[in-house]
């Protein structure tokens, strides 16, 4: 499915993306040593073991990626110039090994370009929930997108 044009987003309109992901120890491990984090609470069971959680905890930047990742197929794909910027990043609850990761994304602003005729801005609301709906990820993304063509 094509990502839809900047013309084509509605504020307001949530996408419940069908797309899912169940988190796994590789995931979590491969994520963390190539963009070369050694915090034990991520890579070391046994001093995560000790830590208020019990178990490691999935690097939140992977958790990040991820979100925004499951967004695509139905917000941007094909259509989009480039980020502008995330904000407002929380992770309000902590995700493990096993966890199965849900998206939605709300429109919640869109303006046509100043500068770029042929392009607008549209900023997207993504919110990550674990398989028990627990809200483990939220961030606000600009993106540039591409107007339809003209025809």
């Amino acid at each position: 499915m094509a990502g839809l044009y900047f013309d084509e987003f509605v504020v307001g309109h949530v996408f419940k993306h069908e797309l899912r992901r169940t988190i796994t120890e590789a995931d979590n491990m491969l994520f963390s040593n190539m963009t070369l984090n050694p915090q034990p609470l991520h890579i070391d069971f046994e001093f995560a073991s000790k830590t208020e959680f019990g178990k490691p905890l999935v690097n939140s930047l992977f958790t990040l990626g991820l979100m925004i990742g499951i967004s695509v197929n139905d917000t941007t794909i094909g259509t989009t110039v480039g980020n502008l910027g995330m904000s407002e990043v929380k992770f309000p609850h902590p995700l493990f090994h096993g966890d199965t990761v849900r998206v939605e994304t709300e429109v919640k602003a869109v303006r046509a370009s100043k500068s770029r005729p042929t392009q607008g801005i549209v900023t997207f609301v993504h919110r990550a929930f674990n398989q028990k709906e627990d809200l483990v990820a939220i961030c606000e993304r600009a993106a540039l997108m591409h107007k339809k063509p003209q025809s």
